[in-house]
């Protein structure tokens, strides 16, 4: 919403204000909005040019408050689009048109006129800048009012007040709305990238687990028919197959609906069966009690992913679980070359799950063969 100043950092005001559909609709209800705020000094300037024994000097004015007023529009409506070097340049302009038409009409009222160069130089610069030019303004005009009138009355005071303060708060205050307004959609933004990247990560733990135990499961009823065993026990595992996919989508249903929360002891349960169909040993603990509730829902995913990647990649006859207070460690003995490759996105979901309880993942072969998958809390 900012981009680089004249002089160093200064934060100048960006506004997207040019929508993407209807906009000459638009702007041209923009510019009939703010030519209203112009009626009191195109009516003053006309009113002197049809009076009676008007002059040059009053055309002169005249043309000079409506070339003012054409410049302020366009500052409001274009000049956000402009280089920081072209606002200065709109800025001066006004603040010069203004101080002219006051110069040629002769009182220290009609610096009041000075009121649309302040707002635009609040829309268009610095929010810092415009106060400091508002509070030059208004010495200004207490100055000129002092040297015409001898004094100052609170009448004049409150008037210079008005004319200084009011148009700084209102181009203040629209300025915080819009950036408000900013805020809030790239909040959204953030919201809809965030709930996406979670829906991926869920969906890639629950399906990838799940897809792998089914296909163990229905390789070894396979095996099993093949081999002419007990048609009962084929059908056994087929049963859980069907258990199972039942159960998968019940749980990206909940995942989709951002209700499911994994169980550390239902994902050993399911890594005991997983791992017994795919014929892999398996060594795991017999509780889980002694892990902080912080972190039972990030191990869990650990223990699907690990032992799904076990499964699926390793080539391993033997996998072992360790669990500890805040360690949790899945070891094999494969020797697949698959598993020596850049992490994939079961691991980068992993560590992100781990980041948002201070944790961490390791994940490489062991020196004596084999390879670990390491979580734990730093």
């Amino acid at each position: 919403m900012h981009e680089q100043g004249l002089f160093g950092a200064t934060a100048w005001p960006v506004w997207n204000l040019t929508p993407v559909s209807d906009g000459r609709w638009r702007r041209a209800r923009g510019v009939v909005v703010l030519a209203l705020f112009l009626v009191w000094p195109l009516r003053d300037a006309i009113t002197a040019v049809v009076r009676p024994g008007a002059g040059p000097a009053q055309v002169l004015v005249a043309a000079l408050v409506l070339l003012y007023g054409a410049v302020w529009v366009f500052a409001m409506m274009y000049g956000v689009t402009r280089p920081p070097r072209d606002r200065l340049v709109i800025v001066g302009l006004l603040f010069a048109l203004g101080t002219g038409v006051a110069l040629l009409r002769g009182h220290p009222a009609d610096l009041g006129h000075l009121a649309y160069a302040l707002t635009a130089a609040v829309w268009l610069l610095p929010a810092r800048w415009g106060l400091l030019l508002a509070l030059a303004v208004g010495t200004a005009e207490l100055a000129a009012t002092w040297a015409l009138n001898g004094g100052v009355g609170w009448s004049d005071a409150q008037e210079l007040i008005s004319q200084t303060v009011t148009p700084v708060a209102i181009g203040l205050l629209v300025r915080l709305v819009i950036q408000l307004s900013r805020a809030r959609q790239e909040i959204e933004t953030l919201a809809a990238a965030a709930e996406r990247a979670r829906l991926a990560r869920d969906l890639h733990d629950v399906l990838g687990h799940s897809l792998t135990t089914i296909t163990a499961k229905t390789g070894l009823a396979r095996r099993l028919l093949e081999s002419g065993a007990d048609p009962e026990r084929a059908l056994a595992e087929l049963r859980d197959v069907e258990r199972l996919s039942r159960q998968a989508h019940g749980e990206i249903r909940a995942t989709v609906s951002g209700q499911r929360r994994p169980s550390l002891t239902v994902e050993l349960l399911g890594a005991r069966e997983a791992l017994r169909a795919a014929g892999i040993a398996a060594t795991l603990p017999a509780s889980v009690d002694h892990v902080p509730a912080e972190l039972v829902e990030p191990f869990a995913y650990v223990l699907r992913e690990g032992v799904t990647n076990v499964i699926r990649h390793s080539g391993a006859t033997r996998c072992e679980v360790r669990l500890g207070e805040a360690t949790l460690e899945v070891r094999d003995n494969g020797r697949s070359p698959a598993r020596v490759r850049p992490a994939g996105n079961g691991l980068t979901g992993l560590a992100e799950r781990l980041c948002a309880v201070e944790g961490r993942l390791e994940a490489g072969p062991l020196p004596q063969g084999g390879y670990r998958l390491r979580a734990s809390r730093t």
